[in-house]
Order: structure tokens, then C-alpha cells, then sequence
């Protein structure tokens, strides 16, 4: 299968300085914070002439739009705006036990979605088929505006950003090095990006769900794993590999006998996730420690972290007992990461995130308790209202984000599009 590898500098197709202007320009309003030239010239600090010319050729190029804004009197002052049907990406959110895709506009406005039960533990081939059917019927039913930009992939384990390959993903056996992106841009023929599935849920929430405006905040994911996204600086931090965020492996016991699927002991995710209530919530219902958890694993044959969550809610003791433990063990781990990283806002979403008021209650109680005076101050600790939308709307924002910066917009704007960075990897 071909490899692509659209990171390779290239020679700029306009000057230096020039296409910095463009691209400031175009992002600022792209994201909705300047709608005029005089915002503009306000907020990049370049002269008025230089606006002027930036946005006349960003006009010229199809990529603005000017219309008359509502007047108060006098001359009608001009909007600018991105040209939302200027083309349209596809998006793909595979967690663990789900698939989410969507069909977004070029300014990253999901038009259509669907998703459905999954489990990646079947393996690439099959999740991976599963995708593009879904992603086929999606577009079969909802008339996508212009052309195809790109595709945006996001899975439930360690992605090494640069290839787009999973790397010893704990949860996702026969992934490790699968090509997802080669596999997506061969049959498009347009550019993806591969992401860790909580990265693309923090640029979700950050674009469209309660984290606007923070640009330093935490996503935690509570599900079937644990992990996390963050946005520093008002960028995805990733780190150097791409591995940034995986706090479901931090250990949070001294006791070495809970192995994890990842191969270590006493991971936050052998305690605290999705998988661990539904083992924990077996042995309660095997043991009789749980009555109406015995009773479902006599007449299901087996226990699932929904069970217990429900269990819970209608005032099982024991059921309450495992879901205290798990909010417990993530606020422990969120305290530290508050101390560490300092964030003005950490939203806690997954399955095992809604399991009611008092499991948020319990992370905000203890993240409260065991940070710093000042890292807690003005922190804000809140449950995700996007819910599955986090994924794909975020997955939306990472490929427009790539084929706008100032390294690929380069590469691709005289061609007008962006399957000009594909034919040049090639």
C-alpha cells in the first residue's frame, strides 16, 4: 500500500511573509473572531494594506465570502465569513465499543451523523469495513457540499501522529502499526490524519462545547479505558510521539496483582475504567455481595459497566461502592495533573462519566481536595454536554486545522485543492 507522508517540506508557493498574512487572516476568520477588515487589522497588527490584499485574494481563491452586514445607518459595513460549502470532510470516531462518523462543512459544522455499537477488538479489517459502509450510506443520504478535503480518524489507542499508525495499543489487538491513514487516503484519494480518539474529543469540546474560550483545559475519558486530551496555549499538546495524555496507565495502588491489558499493574484503568467496573461488578454479583447484579448475571451471563452504573442508580450499595472507587481514583489522578499542568477548565466525558451527578461530584471533591490553593482557585471541573458529538466534531477541527497551516496551505493553494498534497507524497 502506498505510503504517504505529506510532512515533508516543500517550497512555499507564495512568499514568506505573505502567506503568514494569509494564514492569520484566514484563520482568524475561519474560527469566527474577526467578521471585518478592521477586526483584522486589529488583531494580526498588519497594516491595512496588507488586510486588504490578503483578503482580496482569499476572495479571489473562494475560500471568503464578503456580504453586507445589517446597518444602522449610513454606508452598510461588509462581513467577511469562510465559505462553508467552499468543500466538505469526512470524520470517523472508533472507540472502544462505538463507531461515530459524520460529514462536516469546510468550517467544520457537522451536517450529518451517525453511530453505532462496536468493538474494536475485532480488528482493523473488520471496524475499519464497518467505517466506510457507514461512511458510504452517510453519503449515499446527505448531499455533501463541493469536493472531498480530507478524512479524520480517531482511535481508542496511542497514535504516533506523524504516520498515522496505532502504536501497542493495549486495547486494540491486531492494530499495532495498521495503516489507517494509507488505507483512507488510497480509496479517497484525498489527505487524513489518524488521531488518539481523546485528542479529538478535547479539540471538540474546545471548539464547540463548554471549553470554548479556555485555551489552557483537560478532556478526561471515562469509558471502557481512560485517557486524556489536552489543550495548551490553545493548541492540542500531543508531545513528541504522540502518547500525550495517557493517564489510564498511570499506576494509582501499591498493590501489584491487577495486571493490566497493557502489561503493567495497577493502571488507573485496571480500577477505574469501564472495563474494570464490569470485572469488579461479575465478582460482586458472583460473590452475592449484589443481589440485582447476581440476578442479571443469572439471566444475561454476564455483567457490563452499564449494569452496574444502572445497579447504582436505583441504590445498590455495593454497585455505589465500585462507581465511588472509580471517581475517587480519576479525581486522585486529575489532582495531579491540576497541580502539574494548571488548567482553567477539566471536562470529564465517556459512558462511565454519566453515571449520575454524585460521580462528577465525587472528581470535583477530590481534585478540590488533594491540588494546590492556586491551581484550584478559579478551576472549573464539568461534565461534556457534546456527548458522542465530542469525537467527530473534533476530528472535523484536526483536518482543517492541518490543511490550513501555513506548512500545508503552501503546498496545496495554487492546485485550489487539497488532494494536491496527496499527488505530491506520492
Amino acid at each position: 500500500m502506498q505510503k504517504y507522508d505529506w510532512w515533508v517540506p516543500k517550497q512555499r508557493a507564495l512568499p514568506g511573509e505573505s502567506l503568514d498574512a494569509m494564514v492569520a487572516v484566514l484563520e482568524l476568520v475561519r474560527r469566527g473572531r474577526a467578521h471585518s477588515r478592521s477586526e483584522l487589522i486589529e488583531r494580526t497588527g498588519l497594516s491595512r494594506a496588507v488586510v486588504t490584499q490578503r483578503v482580496n485574494e482569499l476572495l479571489a481563491r473562494g475560500f471568503l465570502v464578503e456580504s453586507a452586514a445589517p446597518s444602522t445607518g449610513g454606508r452598510p459595513p461588509k462581513q467577511l465569513g469562510f465559505r462553508a460549502d467552499a468543500g466538505h470532510v469526512l470524520v470517523a470516531d472508533v472507540g472502544a465499543t462505538s463507531i461515530d462518523v459524520a460529514i462536516a462543512d469546510a468550517t467544520g459544522t457537522v451536517l450529518a451523523h451517525i453511530g453505532e455499537r462496536a468493538d474494536v477488538a475485532e480488528g482493523p479489517e473488520v471496524v475499519l469495513a464497518r467505517v466506510e459502509a457507514l461512511l458510504e450510506g452517510l453519503l449515499e443520504a446527505h448531499e455533501a457540499p463541493g469536493e472531498l478535503w480530507g478524512l479524520g480518524i480517531g482511535v481508542p489507542g496511542p497514535v504516533e501522529f506523524r504516520t498515522g499508525h496505532p502504536i501497542s495499543p493495549p486495547i486494540m489487538p491486531g492494530w499495532e502499526g495498521y495503516p489507517v491513514r494509507e488505507r483512507f487516503a488510497h480509496r479517497h484519494g484525498v489527505p487524513v490524519w489518524v488521531d488518539n480518539d481523546v485528542n479529538i474529543m478535547a479539540l471538540g469540546e474546545w471548539r464547540a462545547g463548554l471549553a470554548q474560550g479556555h485555551d489552557d483545559f483537560v478532556f478526561v475519558k471515562v469509558g471502557t479505558g481512560i485517557g486524556c486530551g489536552f489543550v495548551s496555549n490553545g493548541r492540542i499538546h500531543r508531545g513528541a510521539q504522540g502518547s500525550a495524555g495517557d493517564i489510564g496507565h498511570v499506576q494509582v495502588t501499591s498493590d501489584t496483582r491487577q495486571i493490566c491489558r497493557c502489561g503493567k499493574t495497577d493502571c488507573l484503568e485496571t480500577h477505574a475504567g469501564g472495563a474494570a467496573l464490569a470485572r469488579e461488578g461479575t465478582r460482586l454479583a458472583q460473590s452475592g455481595e449484589s443481589e440485582r447484579l447476581s440476578t442479571i448475571l443469572s439471566d444475561r451471563g454476564g455483567i457490563t459497566a452499564r449494569e452496574v452504573i444502572r445497579a447504582a442508580r436505583v441504590g445498590d450499595p455495593a454497585a455505589a461502592r465500585l462507581l465511588d472507587q472509580s471517581a475517587r481514583l480519576v479525581g486522585q489522578t486529575l489532582a495531579s495533573l491540576a497541580n502539574f499542568f494548571n488548567p482553567s477548565l477539566i471536562v470529564v466525558g465517556g459512558g462511565v462519566a454519566r453515571a449520575g451527578d454524585a460521580y462528577l461530584a465525587t472528581i470535583r471533591q477530590v481534585i478540590y481536595a488533594r491540588s494546590t490553593a492556586l491551581a484550584t482557585r478559579d478551576l472549573l471541573v464539568q461534565l461534556s454536554r457534546l456527548g458522542n458529538r465530542a469525537g467527530v466534531i473534533g476530528g472535523a477541527s484536526m483536518v482543517l486545522d492541518e490543511l490550513f497551516n501555513a506548512r500545508q496551505l503552501a503546498r496545496w493553494i495554487d492546485d485550489g485543492r487539497p488532494a494536491a498534497l496527496l499527488e505530491a507524497a506520492a
